[in-house]
């Protein structure tokens, strides 16, 4: 069995789709397509539903999904230990963070944490959030850096990871004004006439926060999907557009909204409270990470105090 095949399975069950997770690794489709079947025969089990257009887990394949990244994750830890006691680990501290937070939080969020003090080596990978929460399950990121709701899910138990509250955000529905300064597309809209709606993608944090929320369901919002993506700042391109109304996080459209390009399409029963969290995984990882984490935990205190 090849460490890659474990790879190449995880990406297939994010992406759900044979041709999207071959593109991604770099593979012709009948090339991917040998490699998961190889996993398969190795396992001795069908892993992968390929029935359905797109396509989903087995039982056995949701099963084997948890022991992979467990297997990488510690594959990962192991070889950073080793590097730890034979004097070759690198002070390197890498994040993942979504994309909406990694321009408009991370950059001052860093600077007042370390406040001068000499942190390391910051590396930043910035993608959606079900990308973010592999590479923290993984071992491939020390911090994950996103929004978060209490009622929508995500993949790491608290049983591995712990977390601290940074801040606070809002995501709220905008559009671009119309001659006089009013919105476009005013909320709820109506059967006759559904507002576009620019929607964010399954794999979007936003879009996971928002469905868990259900505040579209609770207004009876009347919306047609013209446009989706799992990156805020290509639907806040739409909506400035004019080509319909999305929900965004305030800490990026603020600035829109500020210059008059954006204003809010409804009113504040429209909005979702969310925070800004840090991610860490509980077992320990280098010197480096360890003592960024103090300081991460001493600016919390500080603040609030």
């Amino acid at each position: 069995m090849d460490i890659i095949w474990l790879e190449d399975f995880i990406k297939l069950a994010d992406e759900g789709n044979f041709s999207r997770a071959a593109e991604a690794r770099n593979l012709t489709q009948p090339a991917f397509s040998r490699r998961i079947r190889a996993l398969e025969d190795w396992v001795g089990a069908t892993l992968v539903d390929r029935d359905t257009h797109r396509i989903a887990l087995t039982e056995a394949g949701q099963a084997f999904r948890v022991l992979a990244e467990d297997l990488l994750r510690r594959l990962t830890l192991g070889r950073d230990h080793v590097r730890e006691i034979g004097g070759t680990l690198s002070n390197e501290i890498r994040f993942a963070s979504t994309h909406a937070l990694s321009t408009t939080f991370f950059p001052s969020w860093l600077r007042s944490v370390s406040d001068g003090h000499e942190a390391g080596t910051i590396t930043l990978i910035a993608d959606h959030m079900v990308a973010c929460e592999r590479f923290m399950l993984e071992g491939k990121a020390d911090f994950l850096l996103c929004h978060h709701h209490t009622a929508a899910a995500h993949r790491l138990d608290p049983a591995g990871f712990t977390s601290l509250r940074l801040g606070q955000d809002i995501l709220l529905p905008v559009a671009a004004p119309s001659d006089d300064g009013s919105p476009t597309y005013v909320l709820p809209g109506n059967d006759d006439q559904p507002l576009p709606f620019l929607e964010f993608e399954d794999k979007s944090g936003m879009g996971r926060i928002l469905q868990a929320a259900q505040v579209i369901s609770a207004g009876s919002a009347s919306l047609r999907t013209v446009f989706r993506s799992h990156m805020a700042t290509a639907l806040l391109s739409m909506a400035r557009d004019g080509r319909g109304l999305c929900w965004a996080p305030l800490s990026l459209a603020g600035a829109d909204m500020d210059s008059g390009r954006l204003v809010a399409s409804g009113d504040a029963r429209w909005h979702v409270p969310i925070e800004i969290r840090i991610y860490k995984p509980i077992a320990r990882r280098s010197p480096s990470v360890e003592a960024f984490w103090s300081m991460v935990k001493a600016s919390v205190k500080a603040q609030s105090a």
